[in-house]
C-alpha cells in the first residue's frame, strides 16, 4: 500500500484548486462539426452527437460562401437544412464569424478600411438572418496565427471584435459573443494577455481558446501536463482582468495520426479525452470544451488534419467517442467540489456532486497502483462503477464495501487504479481518505 494520504483541507490546501462550479452555469460539452455547408450523413451525425452527450455544435459561416458576388449576399440553401436539423435534436450552437472573401484584398484580413467595411456589411447579413437560432457568435478563428507575439494584430483583432459585437447586440441581443479562438502559440506568446489589457474582456461575454497540447513532447502533451499551463494562463488572466474572464475552449482534442505527427492511439485519445474534460470541470473559469472534431476529415495516416475527430469517416465511433458518452451525464449534471478533491503528480481524485448524490472520479499516472478509499457513510454492498477503459459497460459492480460492525467505523473499499478514470458511486457519503 502507498503511504497515507488524509484528506483533510487543513492538510492538503497545496494540492486543492480553486472552488466549485457555479451551479446555474451547466458545463457545455460541444464539438466541431464541418457540415454547415451540406452534407449526407447531417442527421445520423446529429443523431450520434446527441447519443453521446453533446450539446452544442461549433460551425463557420464562411464569408466566402455567403458573398459569392461582390455586394450581393445570400444565405446559403444548406444553411436551412443544417438548422433544421440541428434543432430537431435540440443542439446548441456557436458560429464562427470567419475568413475572408476574394473580392477584398484576396482573402485579407479585415484590417484596412475597405476589407473591414466589406467584413461589417456580411456579419450585418448574416446575424440578421440567423437572429434568435445563435448561442454564441465567435468572431474570426484563429486571428492570432498572422502574428501571435504582435502587439499590431492583437490591436487590430481588439478592434475589429468592439465593432462586431455592437453589431451583433443590435441585430440578435440574446446571443453572446465569444473573441479570440486563439491557438496554443498566441496563448503562449501574450495574445490573449493583450486582448484583456485592450479591454475585452469587458466587451465579450469570454474568451475562446485553442489549447492544444499535442506536440508538446511526451510530457508535455498529457492531461494533467495541459491543466497545469491552462490553469496558469487562467490565473494570468484573472489578475489582467481583475476579475474571472469566462474561457471557451471551443477547440480542444488529440489526433490518432501516426507518432510522427504528433498523433497517439485511439485508447490514448480516449483515456486523454476523460482525463481532459473531468480536469477542465476543475477550472471555474473554464465554461466548456468542443471537442475537435466530430468526425475524422480523412484517412490518410500521417495527415494529422485527418484523424482529430471521435467517429471515422464512416462514423464508425472511436474508442474516444464510446469514452465521452459514458462521462457525459457527470460532466453535465454533476458540480467539482475542490474542498473534497485531491491531486498530485501521481493520483488524481475528482469529487463531483448532484444534490445529495456523490461520485468519486479518481485515476492513477504513470504506473497502477492500489488504493484503500475510506468512506464516512455506511457503504453496505457491491461498490458501484463507470470504468473508462470499458465505457460499454455502464455502472457495474466491482469488489465489495468493507463495514466493520462499530457504527463509529468508517466503510473502506480496495481499488486498483490506472491512467482510465473510474467514477465511483458514494452516494450520499463524502470519502475521507485513500492510502
Amino acid at each position: 500500500m502507498r503511504k497515507l494520504l488524509p484528506c483533510l483541507a487543513v492538510l492538503l490546501q497545496g494540492f486543492f484548486t480553486p472552488g466549485a462550479q457555479a451551479a446555474n452555469e451547466p458545463f457545455i460539452i460541444g464539438t466541431a462539426t464541418h457540415v454547415m455547408d451540406g452534407s449526407p450523413q447531417l442527421a445520423h451525425q446529429f443523431q450520434l452527437a446527441s447519443e453521446a452527450g453533446i450539446g452544442s455544435l461549433r460551425e463557420d459561416a464562411y464569408w466566402a460562401r455567403v458573398e459569392l458576388q461582390p455586394g450581393i449576399l445570400q444565405v446559403p440553401a444548406s444553411w436551412s437544412a443544417y438548422q433544421e436539423a440541428r434543432e430537431a435534436r435540440k443542439l446548441g450552437n456557436v458560429v464562427v464569424l470567419d475568413y475572408g472573401n476574394q473580392f477584398y484584398d484576396n482573402n485579407a484580413l479585415p484590417r484596412s478600411s475597405m476589407v473591414s467595411t466589406a467584413f461589417a456589411n456580411y456579419v450585418d447579413f448574416v446575424t440578421r438572418a440567423l437572429a434568435g437560432t445563435v448561442n454564441f457568435y465567435e468572431v474570426w478563428n484563429e486571428w492570432d496565427q498572422a502574428g501571435p507575439g504582435d502587439r499590431a494584430v492583437s490591436d487590430d483583432y481588439a478592434s475589429l471584435v468592439k465593432l462586431t459585437r455592437q453589431q451583433i447586440q443590435r441585430n440578435d441581443p440574446k446571443a453572446k459573443v465569444l473573441a479570440g479562438a486563439i491557438t496554443s502559440d498566441g496563448l503562449n506568446k501574450g495574445f490573449a494577455d493583450r486582448l484583456v489589457q485592450a479591454g475585452l474582456a469587458d466587451q465579450v461575454d469570454g474568451l475562446s481558446l485553442h489549447p492544444y497540447v499535442h506536440c508538446a513532447g511526451k510530457q508535455g502533451k498529457t492531461p494533467e501536463s495541459w491543466i497545469k499551463w491552462l490553469s496558469s494562463i487562467d490565473q494570468r488572466l484573472t489578475r489582467l482582468a481583475g476579475k474571472p474572464v469566462p474561457l471557451y475552449l471551443t477547440e480542444m482534442s488529440w489526433p490518432t495520426s501516426s507518432e510522427k505527427t504528433c498523433g497517439v492511439d485511439e485508447p490514448t485519445q480516449a483515456k486523454f479525452l476523460a482525463r481532459a474534460y473531468f480536469l477542465a470541470k476543475t477550472r471555474p473559469n473554464i465554461k466548456g470544451m468542443w471537442w475537435y472534431d466530430l468526425v475524422d476529415d480523412g484517412v490518410d495516416p500521417d495527415e494529422r488534419e485527418h484523424h482529430f475527430g471521435l467517429l471515422r469517416p464512416g462514423l464508425e465511433p472511436k474508442p474516444a467517442y464510446r469514452v465521452l458518452k459514458a462521462i457525459a451525464p457527470f460532466l453535465a449534471q454533476y458540480q467539482y467540489d475542490s474542498l473534497k478533491s485531491l491531486q498530485t503528480d501521481e493520483l488524481y481524485l475528482l469529487n463531483f456532486t448532484k444534490g445529495d448524490e456523490q461520485v468519486l472520479v479518481a485515476w492513477a499516472v504513470g504506473d497502477p497502483r492500489q488504493v484503500k478509499i475510506e468512506a464516512n457513510g455506511r457503504q453496505q454492498g457491491p461498490v458501484q462503477m463507470v470504468d473508462t477503459h470499458h465505457p460499454e459497460r455502464g455502472r457495474t459492480a466491482t469488489g465489495q464495501w468493507q463495514c466493520p460492525k462499530a457504527e463509529e467505523e468508517h466503510c473502506t473499499t480496495v481499488i486498483t487504479l490506472d491512467d482510465f478514470p473510474r467514477i465511483i458511486s458514494l452516494g450520499d457519503a463524502s470519502w475521507l481518505f485513500t492510502r
